[in-house]
């Protein structure tokens, strides 16, 4: 089964208007492979000027958001909101909220759920420390990751998983491409033991970790990494290359 390329872009808690905005006209004037889907995650007070300005081919994503539809919880988003900008796309689990502001795997699991029955696609994240790494448990600390979100989870149709190695995030770091393609190989083999052989065939399995304009082509040859979650790169026009790593 051909899985579609999937390409975010999280612009994390950077820009103002006129940056994004000129972020946006790049993007809008680029030459980008039809074939790719791409989404573009601003923070949440500038969703609505990125969905009104980015062009209608590009998906945009919140970077967060809560578990349930509204109540007393300052400072916090909900599915309804972001859905009320035209986003339809939120980011889950992402390493800086797991361990800058340590949301737990059941919190993640829980957002998954209220964000997938309020009909918004998202991407949620997994990925290991580096002492994790370094420790030989990267298997057992993804796969817990992965599990709390499947048990979350009734249409796969929706979600898009993104493995971030957390040690090579900002870091300089990059897990060769053949690391990431092992650790996307097992997620893969995980999900058609404990889902089914059908969304492990279907799912797609992006890279994020410190992913570049160099570093995009190779990664993108690999045969279970079906896309990626930029970062830095992502504010850049560089972003562009990446988009078309495939092409």
């Amino acid at each position: 089964m051909s899985r579609k390329f999937f390409v975010g872009g999280n612009w994390k808690m950077n820009g103002d208007k006129k940056s994004l905005g000129e972020l946006i006209q790049t993007l809008n004037a680029g030459k980008v492979d039809p074939n790719v889907e791409v989404v573009c995650g601003a923070p949440s007070i500038y969703l609505d000027f990125a969905r009104s300005k980015l062009d209608a081919k590009f998906g945009v994503a919140a970077q967060n958001c809560y578990k349930v539809p509204k109540g007393a919880f300052t400072g916090e988003i909900s599915p309804a909101m972001i859905k009320d900008c035209g986003v339809n796309w939120v980011i889950l689990g992402h390493s800086e909220r797991r361990h800058v502001f340590g949301e737990s795997d059941e919190l993640i699991g829980q957002k998954t759920a209220h964000a997938l029955e309020s009909g918004l696609g998202v991407i949620a994240c997994i990925g290991e420390k580096l002492d994790e790494r370094e420790g030989g448990i990267t298997e057992k600390v993804v796969f817990a990751q992965t599990k709390v979100i499947a048990d979350n989870v009734k249409d796969w149709s929706k979600v898009v998983l993104a493995y971030e190695p957390v040690w090579a995030i900002g870091t300089g770091k990059t897990a060769s491409p053949q690391q990431a393609q092992e650790v996307h190989e097992k997620l893969r083999a995980w999900l058609k033991t404990n889902v089914s052989e059908a969304v492990a065939n279907s799912v797609r399995i992006i890279y994020g970790g410190s992913v570049t304009g160099g570093t995009c082509k190779e990664l993108a040859s690999q045969k279970d990494v079906d896309g990626f979650l930029v970062g830095g790169a992502s504010l850049k026009p560089e972003f562009i290359d990446i988009i078309n790593a495939k092409a």
